[in-house]
């Protein structure tokens, strides 16, 4: 297989300065080039960018990312350190989720004790305008 980088696109739904910057970082190989400079990816591209698609899509960052490349190229080896990093990111993603728990309940607090009168008496302002007055500081 020998295609361009529009049709690297297409079939793995990447967006083309995304792969471009993929390669600037070097997530993916610098790909050959025609005499006419364009750059030609086959299957292993398109197995490797699906990869990074799918990494990226679960939230895991470009250096995760890498590590986990390079990893994927020692099949025989003990997965532990993959799932350190699935972990640490796991980690993170319930740390987030409890920031968002905690927004959406200060959220939920304010908007509940709207009196929906005037903007000078409103309590969305007012929390907004005075951090003290949130319930909590995890958000």
């Amino acid at each position: 297989m020998d295609i361009s980088i529009g049709e690297l696109s297409r079939r793995t739904g990447v967006k083309v300065p995304t792969i471009r910057y993929y390669e600037q970082v070097e997530l993916m190989p610098t790909p050959p080039r025609t005499a006419g400079s364009q750059r030609r990816y086959g299957e292993a591209e398109v197995r490797r960018l699906s990869f990074i698609r799918h990494s990226r899509d679960l939230g895991f960052e470009v250096d995760a990312i890498r590590e986990l490349l390079e990893m994927s190229s020692y099949p025989e080896r003990p997965c532990a350190e993959v799932d350190l990093i699935a972990r640490r990111h796991l980690a993170e993603v319930e740390r987030r989720i409890g920031q968002l728990l905690a927004l959406k309940d200060e959220l939920t607090r304010m908007v509940g004790a709207c009196s929906h009168g005037r903007v000078g008496e409103c309590r969305v302002i007012e929390v907004l305008s005075d951090h003290a007055k949130c319930a909590g500081d995890r958000h």
